[in-house]
């Protein structure tokens, strides 16, 4: 295959690369890699819309009225005798991750952490400028090698991998996020192809080489039609490589309310690549608001109310691990967002919180779980080796086949708890400033002890729009409305910039954060994702 023409003014070109030359591009996107990203977009791009179109109509059947439930017509497959083909050597002991974006440091403080695996991420902890994206690959292409570095400019300190680094896996974004600076016969392709087919092009050889593979994590997904898209692209580049089916492994994320009703389906349709799901708990609570958004009885408390401990929660958490176990699969928990406090007696609290919510997963029968920060890992390790035990790397053996039959009211069952003014608040300036670090290209920020990305400020925002949309009154009496809403946060913008200081909030872009907050929270329709209108601002920008 000749390569394809990269000039973006001649319209018969397959792929135009757009915007400005990042340095280290030229590697990136050589030809292999180009050869393998137009082929791939050629087969499978078009039909991204019709995926997102049918989360369209099931949306408005729920609107409508009609509450999720698992489906009749795939029955056949929640009875069946199957399971997945397997899971490779280095992927069994998965007792915790650690999760964080693209950039050069992270990944080399991620892999040397006392956690099994490292989930490199290009989603919901990046803000997706193309310098980032393309920064992004070099590093995991100089990871995967062996040969990443990286010294501060400011203290001198010098990073580099030690002798026996994480396993490494890249998630992708999802499919609603597009990828403008490459366009496919004059359409931006999905940023998931994208993600996808550079990662695996520079990296498959290497990984295989040394005894392990191209591992992605796939987020967001809402239907086994979805996965069923995703078996069909890896079954496609296995072929193409000559690879074994089943070379590519995945792990897919339940953490939308509409996939948890389908998790034998995507486990069968991806069952020759597929190892195990993840409870993405975040994105999850955001998607029972999002989905349930016009069901007045479903409206969720403060934020910090939602745990893992509230039945509908638990209930999600159980049902993975029964699911998973049944078919071969490992079964993952979610993010611990905490961060150690430098504070003594604070840090004990934090990793209280830490334990109890790690030995309920592990208690539940999950396989491992998530921390975002090395300091996290060693509480993490230490609970999962005592419920794991001596002998094993993981709970498969757990089945929970004496546990009652999880039915959809379960799932769906609404959550009790106070809705407070402080917790308002809290939302409004937790959203500003996740929003203000994102337009400006960061997507992972600690804030107020927790590792902030969008899942968590998606709650926020959206948490938000369900109280006004519902009339809901706070526990002061106050009647939560978009006038209220944009009273307090003015108020909360002049609380950032006392906290964070004048010098600060005028060189960042806290007012424009605060005009697309006011925007996204006030409007009558909900927006789908903050990261939409936020990713058309951060590409205006570059």
């Amino acid at each position: 295959m000749t390569e394809p023409v990269l000039n973006k003014d001649l319209k018969q070109a397959s792929i135009n690369i757009k915007g400005k030359t990042i340095p280290g591009q030229d590697v990136v996107l050589n030809e292999g890699a180009l050869n393998l990203l137009e082929v791939v977009c050629r087969e499978f791009a078009s039909e991204v819309p019709t995926l997102l179109a049918a989360r369209k109509t099931k949306q408005a059947q729920i609107d409508a009225g009609h509450l999720p439930d698992f489906l009749p017509q795939t029955r056949a497959i929640r009875d069946g005798e199957w399971q997945i083909r397997g899971i490779p050597q280095d992927l069994q002991d998965r007792r915790v991750e650690i999760t964080g974006p693209v950039d050069r440091k992270m990944i080399i403080n991620a892999l040397n952490a006392n956690v099994k695996v490292f989930m490199a991420d290009f989603e919901d902890s990046l803000a997706p400028s193309w310098e980032k994206v393309i920064e992004g690959q070099i590093n995991l292409r100089d990871a995967v090698r062996g040969d990443i570095e990286y010294t501060a400019p400011n203290t001198g300190k010098h990073y580099k991998l030690n002798d026996n680094p994480a396993v490494l896996i890249s998630r992708v974004r999802g499919l609603h996020l597009l990828e403008k600076h490459v366009h496919f016969d004059g359409q931006a392709i999905p940023g998931a192809l994208f993600d996808f087919c550079v990662y695996f092009y520079h990296n498959y050889r290497q990984l295989l080489a040394k005894g392990s593979g191209p591992y992605l994590y796939i987020p967001k997904l809402e239907s086994h039609v979805e996965a069923r898209w995703w078996a069909k692209v890896f079954a496609f580049v296995e072929e193409r490589f000559c690879l074994a089916p089943g070379t590519i492994k995945c792990t897919c994320l339940i953490e939308t309310l509409p996939a948890v009703f389908e998790m034998e389906e995507i486990l069968y349709e991806l069952r020759s690549n597929i190892v195990a799901l993840n409870c993405g708990r975040w994105d999850y609570i955001f998607s029972y608001i999002k989905t349930l958004k016009n069901h007045s009885d479903r409206v969720l408390p403060d934020r910090q109310a939602v745990t893992m401990d509230k039945p509908f929660l638990s209930a999600y958490s159980r049902l993975l691990v029964k699911t998973c176990h049944k078919r071969g699969a490992l079964a993952m928990g979610g993010m611990a967002a905490f961060i150690p406090a430098k504070d003594e007696a604070q840090n004990e609290l934090v990793l209280t919180k830490v334990r109890g919510d790690k030995e309920l997963e592990a208690r539940n029968g999950h396989d491992g779980t998530w921390v975002a920060h090395p300091g996290l890992a060693d509480t993490a390790m230490g609970i999962f080796n005592e419920y794991i035990g001596e002998g094993n790397v993981n709970q498969l053996h757990i089945t929970r086949d004496v546990d009652a039959p999880i039915l959809a009211n379960e799932l769906l069952q609404p959550c009790e708890g106070e809705r407070t003014e402080s917790g308002m608040r809290l939302n409004i300036r937790i959203a500003l400033q996740y929003i203000e670090a994102w337009i400006n290209g960061n997507g992972c920020v600690p804030i107020y002890g927790l590792m902030e990305d969008a899942a968590t400020a998606e709650i926020s925002r959206t948490s938000i729009w369900q109280w006004i949309q519902h009339e809901q009154k706070l526990s002061n009496g106050k009647l939560v409305t978009k006038a209220l809403f944009k009273e307090m946060l003015v108020e909360e913008l002049a609380n950032v910039k006392e906290e964070i200081g004048p010098d600060r909030f005028t060189h960042g872009s806290f007012t424009k954060a605060a005009v697309l907050l006011e925007e996204i929270t006030t409007s009558d329709e909900l927006v789908d994702f903050l990261t939409l209108p936020g990713y058309e601002m951060l590409t205006q920008s570059e």
